[in-house]
């Protein structure tokens, strides 16, 4: 049952950046907010069911781990993912993003003491390799501000996967994502708001590179036009795709969940073809066939760990 919540994440994930893209005139970070706002929402009667099966009853401890995880998904990870989409190519971004695994893999390891078995550093180094071939370094051409903001998406995000699998398990996944979700989207408003104050918008509007930061609209730029693209990146990717992800790690693991982010820079690039008509080039092929391989290591390997926490 893991790996079918792990090959839906898969398939909902590789759609983010290119609905991302199909979304004009919306400040990135509103629609960083509206999409958390909508799938938290969405969220809700699950969360509410969950929580009466379980008997839980959210003390302040909890609600000040939503406002970490909150702080750490919403607020930096997602915003500098809605960043890096409006800087540079949707397929780049997928690419880049998908490095997470990396980093979750050691942090798992060092503070959920989850052990590592060949078959993933196989996994991990072949998928290296493979983003490399498809990233192309030495003769890539995208703009280096969306690249970086890819990165800096990538490292917070494998934080939060595994802080979230810290008490995942106690919450249930529903929980955990809802309070995430909602919590970090108070933060943003507030945010927001402070961004539309005077002296931050005289002190921000000037700068061309930051000018996105000041006076963040809310609701305005919501239209006919781009209202389906952001009904479905809220509902589809964010609500379901997040619940799928972590159900995924409560029946696998969290360096294994991860492997949703080697999958992901296979299908991205394929979708992005079709709807954005963004070229697939050979480097991008050969890349793809090594982060195959390198899944097929995760999933299939059935040897003894090569790294354990004691």
């Amino acid at each position: 049952m893991g790996y079918i919540f792990i090959g839906l994440t898969a398939v909902i994930f590789s759609t983010m950046e290119i609905t991302g893209k199909l979304i004009v005139g919306v400040n990135p970070l509103q629609l960083n907010f509206l999409r958390f706002l909508i799938g938290g929402l969405f969220l809700v009667p699950f969360a509410l069911r969950s929580m009466k099966y379980k008997k839980i009853k959210l003390k302040k401890e909890d609600f000040l781990y939503f406002v970490m995880t909150g702080f750490l998904c919403v607020v930096v990870s997602m915003s500098f993912f809605q960043l890096a989409v409006t800087y540079t190519k949707a397929s780049t971004v997928a690419i880049i993003f998908s490095t997470n695994p990396v980093f979750t893999i050691i942090l798992a390891y060092f503070v959920l003491k989850e052990k590592m078995n060949r078959g993933t550093v196989i996994s991990v180094v072949l998928s290296i390799v493979g983003m490399v071939f498809i990233l192309n370094p030495f003769g890539i051409n995208s703009d280096m501000k969306g690249i970086s903001f890819a990165f800096l998406s990538a490292v917070s995000f494998s934080i939060y996967a595994v802080i979230g699998k810290l008490r995942s398990e106690r919450y249930g996944c529903m929980v955990l994502n809802c309070m995430t979700f909602l919590t970090g989207d108070i933060i943003m408003f507030f945010l927001m708001l402070i961004s539309k104050m005077p002296v931050i918008i005289n002190f921000i509007g000037t700068n061309e590179n930051l000018r996105f930061m000041a006076d963040i609209p809310i609701f305005y730029g919501i239209s006919s036009v781009n209202i389906i693209p952001v009904m479905f990146l809220g509902i589809v990717v964010t609500g379901m795709g997040y619940m799928f992800y972590f159900l995924a790690m409560d029946k696998t693991s969290a360096s294994m969940a991860s492997m949703v982010f080697f999958i992901k820079p296979v299908l991205a690039p394929i979708f992005a073809l079709i709807v954005l008509e963004e070229t697939i080039l050979a480097n991008t092929t050969i890349g793809i066939c090594f982060i195959l391989i390198g899944s097929y290591f995760s999933v299939g390997w059935r040897g003894k760990s090569v790294l354990a926490k004691d």
